[in-house]
């Protein structure tokens, strides 16, 4: 599938995702169990059927394909996970004043943190299709060259302006936090899941750690 069919498929995915019916939602929660344990490939629709209690051919009358119903999972997730495109995620924590950049780097963190408690499973999903889909990782890059370079762009400006951060292009700022917090949820929440975590410790040091390379000197 073309990344220019994904994002159709995934717009329409997104649009019935109010309207399902209770079927329809105990067939996207089988999934989500399944897929996020044995992975996409490895699932069969008829294990998800088993699970949904519902017959293997109301998952293809209601999804159309496999693949319809893992968009249906990951996209609805990616629009409300990814910070550049949740419009309660901007007015919540993104509009709101900061004393300092890292006391808004923590804000933010913190907030998708407690997001991705709630959504493990279909995390774990996204990173492994994420490895395998070039059309996902395109339709990625897209959200984030049309959505977060406007939006965090200004952000990031004033805080160069103050001397917080390194005169650097905006682009590079956001790769670099992209690469820090993504890479760490990866391991927090996709890799290592179930290990002993101290959240409120580790957001300091990841923190610091992104402040001594991207933080101005002082």
């Amino acid at each position: 599938m073309s990344s220019k069919n994904l994002i159709e498929s995934a717009l329409m995915q997104m649009n019935l995702k109010e309207k399902r019916t209770d079927k329809q939602q105990r067939i996207v929660e089988a999934a989500i169990k399944i897929f996020a344990e044995k992975g996409y490939t490895a699932t069969s629709t008829n294990e998800i059927a088993k699970a949904a209690e519902v017959a293997e051919g109301t998952i293809f009358r209601h999804f159309g394909t496999k693949e319809n119903l893992l968009l249906s999972v990951i996209v609805p997730f990616l629009m409300e996970a990814a910070p550049i495109v949740a419009d309660e995620f901007i007015k919540g924590v993104v509009s709101k004043p900061y004393d300092s950049f890292e006391s808004f780097l923590t804000a933010i963190i913190k907030n998708r943190f407690a997001f991705l408690e709630e959504h493990i499973d279909i995390f774990k999903i996204l990173v492994a299709e994420l490895l395998n889909r070039e059309d996902l990782r395109q339709y990625l890059m897209k959200m984030f060259e049309q959505k977060a370079l406007p939006v965090f762009g200004a952000v990031l400006d004033t805080y160069k302006q103050r001397g917080e951060l390194l005169d650097l292009p905006n682009a590079t700022l956001l790769r670099m936090l992209g690469t820090c917090i993504f890479g760490y949820c990866i391991s927090r929440f996709a890799f290592f899941p179930n290990s002993k975590w101290d959240d409120e410790t580790e957001v300091e040091n990841l923190v610091r750690l992104i402040l001594q390379g991207i933080g101005a000197s002082k």
